[in-house]
């Protein structure tokens, strides 16, 4: 490989959407350089790669990229195989269209339960988590027909993306009660066939790194600075 086609992968362990890139990357077999940064000292490399001082970010022959949805897009077009977005058009609609329903209605009301300090509001949160969960649920099972994945028998973007957020699920459920319901058994299948791929297990994290690191999430805002 040449040194220009190097790639540098700017992360934080912790991070989900950091992890998602993490995960495409190695299921792609890629060879990539590891960066980890510290989000609370960022170094002034990292910033000039990334615009908005966020991981993932990725620099690849001379190229920065950032935001995982689209960093994980160009892997899978720069790197083709294996193929984690489907060809058929509509169909990689769809794939959009719950990786931003994940991104922009799912885990904004995930970290608003976890951050919510107003214990007369905890049941509502909880009903809408649930909702957003069966939701998924009911997707799922519109787009997976008999395979273990999303998309069926073959793993997708949409996998890796979502993927991330349940292994820090734990930490919800600690530290708010919010955990899978109990009838989202597709859900439950899916997730028990994510954790048993080779690449999720090298880089998977024990329930209690996510519930000690997400505690901060949980206090008031003037004691959490």
């Amino acid at each position: 490989m040449d040194a220009t086609d190097k790639i540098e992968l700017f992360s934080a362990r912790v991070c989900p959407y950091a992890h998602r890139t993490r995960l495409v990357l190695m299921e792609k077999g890629i060879d990539f350089e590891l960066i980890e940064i510290d989000l609370q000292n960022k170094p002034e490399r990292f910033l000039a790669v990334s615009a908005y001082g966020k991981v993932p970010a990725l620099v690849h022959k001379g190229v920065s990229i950032y935001e995982s949805a689209i960093v994980n897009e160009y892997l899978d077009e720069v790197f083709p195989e294996p193929a984690f977005m489907p060809k058929d058009p509509a169909t990689r609609a769809l794939v959009r269209i719950w990786i931003d329903y994940c991104d922009d209605h799912f885990l904004d009301d995930h970290y608003a339960a976890l951050k919510n300090q107003d214990e007369a509001k905890a049941g509502k949160w909880k009903e809408k988590i649930d909702r957003h969960l069966r939701f998924i649920e009911s997707g799922m099972r519109d787009l997976s027909a008999e395979g273990p994945y999303w998309l069926g028998e073959k793993v997708s973007l949409l996998d890796f993306s979502y993927y991330p957020f349940f292994e820090r699920l734990p930490a919800w459920e600690h530290h708010r009660g919010l955990g899978l319901p109990e009838d989202c058994e597709r859900l439950r299948g899916w997730l028990a066939a994510m954790l048993e791929r080779p690449m999720v297990k090298s880089i998977a994290n024990p329930p209690d790194y996510y519930i000690e690191r997400y505690a901060r999430y949980t206090r008031p805002a003037a004691a959490a600075e």
